[in-house]
């Protein structure tokens, strides 16, 4: 007898950038690509979110914090990781190797396991430009991280969400690892 195929897992890691609301459109696209999608939020992008609606859409729990000692665990094993939205302060974060919360810990260990990670930036041109977000780009690079092509915003423009290409992470994932979202 054969056991029965799995879908390959995203997970995705929101921060709390102004247009983490809409990350059921990522969601609606992976799924529909045959992604199992779970979602794990930084604290602070939990606060912004709807967490009924993404755990209907997704049928698990969203995620922010450590489990507690002796508690099972809830999601399966990542597969491929999106992080979008990509705050400036997660982005620099976890170039440096801070994993003071469950997104950042997963994302400091994702290179060591080998999982994909893509990463779409939401940050502005004023945060851009600055030295540490520019080294941390490039260091996360050089660790294998995949970054999406958004353009940075006008600072206090509230921008740029309808140029934000949220399909561009399950994009960048099929083009990279053809065979991670198949059946397995």
């Amino acid at each position: 007898m054969t056991e029965p195929q799995r879908k390959s897992v995203l997970y995705v890691i929101v921060c709390a950038a102004g247009i983490a609301g809409d990350v059921g459109k990522l969601i609606t696209v992976a799924q529909e690509r045959g992604w199992q999608v779970v979602v794990v939020a930084t604290p602070q992008g939990f606060d912004v979110l709807d967490s009924q609606v993404i755990e209907n859409q997704t049928g698990c729990p969203i995620r922010s914090a450590w489990r507690s000692p002796g508690d099972a665990r809830s999601y399966p094993r990542a597969d491929a990781i999106a992080v979008a939205p990509a705050t400036f302060n997660t982005v620099n974060k976890w170039a440096a190797g801070f994993a003071d919360n469950l997104a950042l810990g997963i994302l400091c260990e994702a290179p060591g396991m080998g999982i994909p990670t893509v990463v779409l930036p939401y940050v502005n041109t004023a945060l851009a430009a600055h030295r540490a977000y520019r080294r941390s780009v490039d260091e996360l690079r050089e660790m294998g991280v995949m970054f999406g092509s958004y353009m940075p915003h006008r600072p206090k423009s509230g921008g740029g969400a309808d140029r934000f290409r949220w399909e561009e992470a399950v994009d960048l994932l099929a083009s990279n690892y053809p065979n991670l979202a198949r059946q397995r």
